[in-house]
């Protein structure tokens, strides 16, 4: 039908504009998210824009669920408003009838939230997991940064340099505190050179001192050099030995059923399920009023939203805590919300009002 396609074509012009507010929000969030956890040593700075990528393709199924939550919502609203459903409901159509092109432009959506909660989601954390656990592997080397003290991966070591050139492979100013057991030294010189002898790196500090003292003894030694070698760490080429649960791919989950694997699989599931209810409440909840203003609806449709999620995030901590279980919480939050929807749009297709009976009034005779 001609009114079908046209309605489609409007959910599509708003479900796009919607989809580019919220991935521009998301991303500037994430931007500045990431560059804070980038300023406090979390992750390369270098690997911002990469790790702002792969958090955002994390959140894609909530953003493609509350875009076509809010296209429904709006395209409905707005055939209220412009008396076109007076027309639809006229022509012997009820609300029930927008069902069919509304579920046509919605599942191929519902397809994509359902590969990104179940495949793409579960990659993404992975690729980010694996950018923070080798910058934390990083070797000494890489952790200096000039004018500033780093300390070393094991933590026995703090080196500052005050001045570098040629990246990072020489450097001014160089100075070194050391705790190995019950030593203690201090290692300072005019400059240092990274070389590598015998297949390991080492910091040769060239015209400086070195100070040495011991744990509980007030002995100190003194003694200057022109050239000393100190070894430096390495960078741990080793792969990832942990993965947090929404690391882990579905079908990891689902092997080894732990709580933890259980509450991220209602969490996946949820993503998918929550997506196919939205559209239901969105149909119900639209219409128009003409005392009100025209962002009521949107305000509905973010409250809606967010209550709908926070329940997501509560049935996943009863399951990961083992409050519930996870077939009969899935059933009860999302069928009981569709439910509920449904009984909602039958009343809003079938006209339904409740009404209070009426006081029967005795008129008296007259005396």
């Amino acid at each position: 039908m001609l009114f079908h396609s046209s309605i489609r074509k409007e959910l599509g012009r708003s479900f796009g504009a919607t989809l580019v507010v919220l991935v521009t929000v998301v991303m500037t969030m994430t931007l500045l998210r990431t560059l804070g956890e980038a300023s406090r040593g979390t992750f390369n700075p270098a690997d911002v824009l990469i790790i702002m990528g792969y958090t955002v393709l994390s959140d894609m199924p909530t953003i493609l669920s509350m875009s076509l939550f809010i296209s429904v919502l709006s395209v409905v609203t707005r055939m209220y408003r412009d008396s076109e459903m007076v027309i639809w409901f006229g022509s012997g159509r009820g609300l029930l009838g927008l069902v069919r092109p509304l579920m046509r432009f919605a599942w191929p959506v519902l397809v994509v939230i359902l590969a990104l909660a179940f495949l793409i989601l579960p990659w993404s954390f992975s690729k980010i997991e694996d950018l923070r656990d080798k910058y934390d592997k990083r070797g000494d080397i890489a952790r200096i940064e000039p004018g500033q003290f780093q300390e070393s991966g094991n933590g026995d070591r703090v080196f500052f340099i005050e001045k570098d050139s040629k990246g990072q492979q020489t450097g001014k100013n160089v100075f070194i505190a050391t705790h190995e057991g019950n030593k203690e030294t201090i290692t300072s010189a005019q400059s240092g050179t990274v070389e590598v002898m015998n297949g390991d790196k080492f910091l040769v500090l060239q015209n400086g001192q070195r100070l040495e003292r011991s744990t509980g003894k007030n002995d100190i030694t003194l003694s200057t050099f022109e050239r000393y070698g100190a070894r430096v760490g390495a960078d741990d080429n080793s792969a990832r030995d942990y993965a947090p649960s929404n690391a882990k791919t579905t079908l990891e989950l689902m092997k080894t059923p732990t709580a933890l694997h259980l509450g991220e699989l209602s969490w996946r599931a949820g993503l998918a399920l929550a997506a196919f209810n939205l559209i239901w409440i969105g149909l119900a909840a639209a219409g128009a009023n003409p005392r009100a203003g025209r962002s009521t609806n949107l305000i509905f449709a973010f409250l809606a939203f967010v209550v709908y999620f926070n329940l997501l995030v509560l049935g996943k901590n009863w399951v990961e805590n083992g409050k519930a279980e996870l077939i009969p919480m899935l059933l009860q939050l999302h069928g009981g919300v569709f439910l509920l929807s449904m009984l909602w749009l039958a009343k809003r297709h079938n006209h339904w009002t409740l009404r209070l009976p009426r006081r029967k009034t005795v008129v008296g005779s007259p005396s």
